[in-house]
């Protein structure tokens, strides 16, 4: 009887988390330029009308502070027409290292920002036909 339920248990374990792994922006965050980067602070989640599109994340990582703007496939899906994202670090002397990749380029990273003795933010931007978001995480020092 308790292998049974211990059975029972494990199953309902593995279909709830392959539920949320279908549900969750998932995503590899494999940074073109550096071979090792870090999250710092908070991420930041574009929107549109309450729904989230995209998500915005800081990096840093071979002595450069990086921006990264992951366009989520809920919006991907539903958008045929044309977007393209951005991706830039935000000091306090306005936005650096902005770079905005291709029509549906799902992710953007920014090229690099010589701003690690600085308060940072990263910045993301999704625009589209008819609409644009942005967002910007926690600032860094």
């Amino acid at each position: 009887m308790f292998i049974r339920i211990a059975s029972a248990v494990g199953t309902v374990a593995l279909a709830t988390g392959a539920l949320l792994g279908i549900a969750s922006p998932a995503n590899a965050e494999t940074n073109p330029s550096c071979s090792r980067v870090d999250q710092i602070g908070s991420t930041a989640y574009i929107k549109s009308g309450g729904t989230t599109i995209a998500s915005v994340k800081q990096f840093k990582g071979c002595n450069k502070n990086w921006s990264y703007t992951y366009v989520w496939e809920g919006f991907r899906n539903s958008h045929s027409g044309t977007w393209w994202a951005c991706s830039g670090v935000s000091t306090s002397g306005g936005l650096q290292d902005y770079k905005c990749g291709g029509n549906h380029q799902k992710e953007v990273w920014s090229s690099g920002a010589n701003t690690l003795s600085v308060c940072t933010k990263a910045y993301g931007q999704l625009e589209w036909s008819n609409g644009e978001g942005a967002a910007a995480t926690d600032q860094r020092c």
